[in-house]
């Protein structure tokens, strides 16, 4: 079943195309005076914080992009590692790359050195923006190193560029994921992911020029680059985000501040927010809805919103190949269950898991791959120097991430699930070949295994099952302190299991589906 016919389809996007152009050079003809971001900072019992007017920004990020230009070290199409703290100059950094036709790639400030090492040598990236606290030892000598200070001093160069005369197809950004191999995969999008995420903003967001987004995420995270900056410039809306350790009340208190009218978040976010607050301290007039993605809803923590609030909330699937493209909006009633209906001007389908029946979509309510049709301008380039992983998402004119799924008869989807094992930590896809190969290094560990397991209605956490080489002398705590060295934090395994096997098929493969039940074994042992 497919659920948009090729005559209603988004246009394709002009053929010179720059996504930093595209969120900030008609603000600033249009509203250039007016606050296109907040950035704010915990103070006491409040905020101070950093404003700054869409003709400020583009300014300065011009001025970036000419400093860049200036060193000699980059030409365009080039990457550059964002290796940086939370804060204004990574956000300044990410956009000035676009501007000038380079190709940032957003890191995580909690990988490790191992990591982060893997991210620069596998990009090839030419230069790299790196934090003192988060130093690399061994950047090659002929990759450019941008000191915070030089990031800073970027500001304020003394010419600035024209936005780059940059083509719709060209590379714009470099992120990484899980992959089926054990390693982060590139995953490279075009500067048309921008005219390609337009089907969200009425299929999902529902936001103008007088709106004011405030995302909880941070700079590092395409959710947050993508929701929380791209679209809501898109419109000429306000943009508002928190750089500072999170206290339990920051996002209502934030809410109250700022006059947020749209929230986005994880749902672990607001399952916090509602466990340590009674929002009915706060003044929450100004909110209209508030968004959800990354991972399921759980039914019961929407209604405890719906009931504590009086708002609805929207849910979004999507993946990091192509943002969100199903979900539900003002204009798409909640139905329980479902993260809504494909976005108005997608082409989506469901096929068969078997390839041999062919690429033809499946009848309404039959389950099978999630698809969406490769000429989907918010989907991606590729995957970065990884053909045989091109290759297994691809089927004819479609690309499948691995998502099982249903669409029924009232064009309502119905999610089923992973094809493969991505486990799902913090709304990141987490690779459990990825935390084997980190553990298995491990001197006690005879064999690793690792899955997802849900330990509530609402929570699920990534666990390792472990065969010591001693059982008389095996420590869980060794184990998850080794892995804090080797992982970023929300790739850590937040409990380990010791068994004497791991469960396997009459061929030898790791029984993953059964690790959880070992899980209940040993719950039930302690009862």
């Amino acid at each position: 079943m497919t659920t948009t016919s090729a005559s209603d389809l988004l246009p394709p996007p002009p053929e010179r195309f720059n996504l930093a152009r595209w969120c900030l050079d008609e603000n600033v003809r249009l509203r250039g005076d007016k606050v296109a971001m907040i950035l704010a900072h915990p103070e006491g019992d409040g905020f101070t914080d950093e404003r700054w007017t869409f003709r400020e920004f583009e300014d300065c990020i011009l001025r970036m992009a000419a400093g860049l230009e200036a060193t000699g070290k980059l030409q365009r199409g080039d990457r550059v590692m964002l290796r940086l703290e939370n804060g204004i100059d990574y956000c300044l950094l990410f956009f000035a790359c676009l501007a000038g036709g380079y190709v940032p790639l957003p890191s995580s400030s909690q990988l490790t050195a191992e990591e982060a090492s893997f991210l620069l040598s596998d990009s090839g990236s030419r230069a790299i923006a790196m934090a003192d606290g988060l130093a690399l030892d061994d950047v090659p000598a002929d990759v450019l190193i941008l000191t915070p200070k030089a990031v800073h001093d970027l500001r304020t160069f003394a010419r600035r560029n024209e936005f780059a005369d940059t083509a719709a197809n060209d590379p714009a950004f470099l992120i990484y994921t899980s992959g089926t191999t054990g390693r982060p995969k590139g995953v490279q999008h075009a500067h048309r992911t921008g005219w390609g995420r337009q089907p969200m903003y009425d299929g999902w967001i529902d936001h103008s020029d007088t709106d004011v987004m405030l995302h909880a995420g941070r700079f590092n995270w395409t959710y947050t680059l993508g929701v929380g900056l791209f679209d809501p410039w898109a419109r000429g809306a306000t943009a508002v985000l928190f750089n500072g350790e999170a206290r339990q009340d920051i996002w209502p208190r934030m809410i109250e501040t700022y006059g947020t009218t749209l929230f986005a978040a994880v749902p672990g976010v607001y399952r916090q927010m509602m466990k340590y607050n009674d929002l009915a301290d706060y003044n929450l007039s100004s909110l209209r809805h508030a968004l959800v993605s990354g991972e399921a809803m759980p039914p019961a923590l929407r209604d405890q919103w719906r009931t504590e609030t009086g708002l609805e909330m929207y849910e979004a699937l999507g993946m990091s190949e192509f943002s969100t493209y199903v979900s539900s909006s003002p204009r798409v009633p909640v139905r329980v269950g479902s993260p809504g209906r494909p976005q108005a001007g997608r082409r989506i389908a469901v096929l068969s898991r078997d390839t041999a029946d062919g690429d033809d979509p499946l009848p309404a309510g039959e389950t099978g791959m999630l698809a969406v049709h490769r000429d989907e301008a918010g989907l991606m380039l590729g995957y970065w120097n990884r053909p045989e992983e091109d290759a297994l998402v691809y089927r004819g004119d479609w690309f499948c991430g691995g998502d099982l799924a249903a669409i029924d008869e009232d064009g309502y989807l119905w999610y089923h699930g992973r094809n493969d094992d991505l486990m799902n930590a913090m709304g990141y896809r987490v690779s459990p070949l990825e935390v084997e190969h980190a553990l298995s290094a491990h001197p006690d560990i005879a064999e690793v295994a690792v899955t997802e397991v849900r330990i509530s209605d609402q929570v699920s956490i990534i666990c390792a099952f472990v065969v010591p080489k001693d059982a008389d002398n095996a420590d869980a705590a060794n184990i998850l302190n080794f892995a804090q060295t080797h992982l970023a934090r929300y790739k850590c395994p937040r409990e380990v299991i010791f068994i004497e096997a791991l469960p396997r098929t009459a061929n030898g493969k790791v029984r993953r589906r059964s690790l959880p039940e070992f899980h209940a074994s040993a719950a039930n042992k302690l009862l």
